[in-house]
């Protein structure tokens, strides 16, 4: 991707439309960077080494583009509604603002509205699952965070926990299992999006710094199913253990660093007395993390072998540093945070 000037042009327009939308002082010109975000991604995700990106790309341009025109509806209607006045404030209008916030959900993938997310992250590159976890939930989720309607916004944290749980206990596909583990992360997303903007944010750049060291180490070795997990590290035991924790941290278990905005939540929601959603949102996390200590412990104790001697030559440095990060970042900020 990075040797097509092509797709650095069509990445940079990505970009481009991502930061016109968040950048904008209207409905309408926040439309239009998602319009200039949608059609620069769509040349991204067509390989002509991949028969089934082809499918995966019409499938994400009828979604999106469905999406475009109920919001452009959204907006319009609003702009009629409260007297042509479409910048970007408090909503009045609950029917405009749930259509808004339907079609923003839409886009970003998360439940109810989830059922293109895993088809089209099969579909394409582990690069662009990236791109499509993380750069292009970016606008959606700031457009929401300016219309936040709370008992909406409940129901979609807890059908996207819930959902974003369960759809990945019976999956083998790897992108499949990194596109259910998005959605539940989803859910967490908008629940810190209550609290504080910095909060999710915050939560955010944790998950796309996790997504990356793990995406980086399966797009490296061209890995798409949990079997091709079990026995392609034994040669090299320190890039298995690398993605394998660095898996459970995206999980959020403690003592890694996926743990620390979760704990950040968990510590927001006590103060505000959401104790009902917390129990539930920790409970169905629980699964999440369950089908990823099942790949764990498969490729550390039933297909695992010690070699006497390891090429540390051909260990990717930036793989390694990511997974460091995400090893011993909660060791690093507490020990930080006891001295300052």
């Amino acid at each position: 991707m990075l040797l097509n000037p092509s797709k650095i042009l069509f990445f940079i327009t990505l970009m481009s439309g991502t930061l016109i939308t968040i950048s904008s002082n209207s409905w309408l010109g926040a439309w239009m960077g998602l319009e200039i975000n949608l059609l620069s991604f769509i040349p991204l995700m067509i390989d002509m080494n991949n028969l089934m990106s082809t499918e995966a790309a019409l499938k994400y341009f009828l979604t999106q583009a469905l999406a475009s025109s109920i919001l452009l509806f959204g907006i319009i209607s609003y702009m009629m509604i409260s007297n042509l006045t479409y910048y970007l404030n408090l909503m009045d209008n609950n029917i405009s603002s749930m259509m808004i916030n339907s079609t923003l959900l839409l886009k970003s993938g998360a439940a109810p509205f989830h059922f293109w997310f895993p088809e089209v992250m099969q579909g394409i590159t582990w690069m662009n699952n990236l791109i499509l976890m993380t750069i292009q939930k970016i606008a959606p989720l700031i457009l929401i965070s300016y219309s936040i309607q709370l008992n909406f916004l409940f129901i979609i944290i807890v059908l996207s926990i819930l959902i974003g749980s369960l759809g990945g206990l019976n999956q083998t596909s790897l992108q499949k299992v990194m596109a259910f583990s998005s959605i539940n992360h989803l859910g967490w997303l908008l629940c810190a999006m209550i609290f504080s903007e910095n909060l999710w944010l915050f939560y955010f750049l944790m998950y796309a710094l996790l997504s990356m060291s793990i995406i980086l180490l399966f797009n490296n070795f061209q890995i798409f199913y949990i079997n091709q997990t079990f026995s392609l590290f034994n040669k090299n035991i320190i890039l298995k253990f690398s993605l394998f924790i660095s898996l459970l941290s995206l999980g959020g278990l403690p003592p890694f660093l996926g743990f620390l905005p979760k704990w950040i939540i968990i510590k927001f929601m006590v103060l505000n007395n959401y104790l009902f959603l917390l129990v539930f949102m920790v409970t169905f996390t629980l699964i999440t993390l369950f089908f990823y200590l099942r790949i764990c412990y498969s490729a550390f104790l039933m297909n695992n072998f010690e070699n006497s001697w390891m090429n540390l030559s051909k260990i990717n440095i930036l793989m390694l540093i990511f997974s460091f990060i995400s090893i011993f970042g909660l060791f690093t900020i507490s020990i930080l945070y006891w001295i300052f």
